[in-house]
């Protein structure tokens, strides 16, 4: 449980609904969001930027199908700066999409270009209670009172077992996606043992399930990324359980990237901490192991901080 590949990283979610091979559930969960019927996943034309990545962990899924190009992530964490994060990552995509030779795209031209709508959603399926459906704003991310000049908007999708009955019945593979996560989770909780925990979710999927057979197949790499998603999740918990990091809301790691951290180490400082600073350089490192464990043990930590020089 402990060793953590450092090298960047699929997201279940990913594994599932973002590779050429599955096109086919990439078009029944893209029906079932937006109420239509294609029925050719060879409509499905990913556009998913390969080195893009937020912390250690690649960018989910975008796609083109007609005018639409779709970008879906995937967060067991409630994100209020998933706007931002989409607007960087949709920047990557359309450069991307205007370069290519055969979109003819001139944007020096006098004429009005053309482009395909963007859709932006982000399939929510964390612990905290969020309603099935809600719209994240950039707007909220800037000063009070401000009349920003780019507008985008987030539809955020509650996908947890049990919500969004709809749309989880109108998507087979995210209805069995979803409750697979959910006894994952129970299975856990009960053994400590992700490796158990994987087995006997796997085994309450429906036998004639599709998705099963995938994920069965894929077993090994399964249970390998949900071990990462919940060894990354749990040394951000751990951050703020431990108030070693401020600036970690739920679901706020940019805080992190941006250096946007203040120290608490047994009572409040002013300006940072040895520790804070120690934290901000393992997180830009992706040494995510060394800093779970050095926020729990006191002597490890004393080692990092010379190795690092800080004194």
């Amino acid at each position: 449980m402990s060793e953590v590949n450092r090298e960047n990283k699929d997201r279940l979610f990913r594994l599932i609904f973002g590779r050429p091979e599955n096109r086919k559930w990439t078009l029944s969960l893209y029906n079932a969001v937006n109420h239509t019927s294609y029925d050719d996943p060879d409509d499905i034309q990913i556009t998913t930027v390969e080195d893009a990545l937020y912390m250690s962990m690649k960018n989910d899924l975008s796609f083109l199908i007609m005018d639409s190009m779709n970008f879906y992530e995937q967060q067991s964490s409630y994100n209020p700066n998933m706007p931002m994060r989409m607007l960087i990552y949709a920047g990557m995509v359309y450069s991307k999409y205007v370069e290519a030779f055969e979109n003819r795209i001139n944007l020096y031209s006098s004429v009005q270009q053309h482009f395909p709508v963007p859709k932006l959603i982000c399939f929510y399926n964390g612990l905290r209670d969020e309603p099935d459906r809600l719209i994240l704003s950039l707007a909220d991310a800037f000063a009070p009172g401000t009349d920003p000049d780019i507008s985008v908007r987030v539809t955020m999708l509650n996908i947890n077992y049990g919500k969004n009955k709809a749309l989880l019945n109108a998507c087979l593979p995210l209805k069995e996606y979803s409750l697979f996560v959910a006894q994952c989770r129970k299975y856990y909780k009960e053994s400590n043992d992700m490796g158990q925990s994987v087995s006997k979710a796997l085994d309450d999927l429906p036998q004639n399930s599709s998705l099963k057979q995938f994920l069965l197949a894929n077993k090994a790499e399964v249970t390998r990324m949900c071990i990462t998603e919940y060894d990354e999740k749990r040394t951000m918990e751990m951050f703020r359980e431990e108030g070693r990091v401020e600036g970690l809301e739920e679901g706020r790691v940019e805080g992190l990237e941006e250096g946007r951290i203040e120290g608490r180490v047994k009572g409040r400082e002013e300006g940072r901490s040895q520790v804070s600073i120690l934290m901000q350089k393992l997180i830009e490192l992706k040494r995510y192991d060394d800093a779970y464990r050095a926020a729990t043990d006191p002597e490890y930590q004393k080692e990092l901080l010379k190795e690092f020089g800080i004194s």
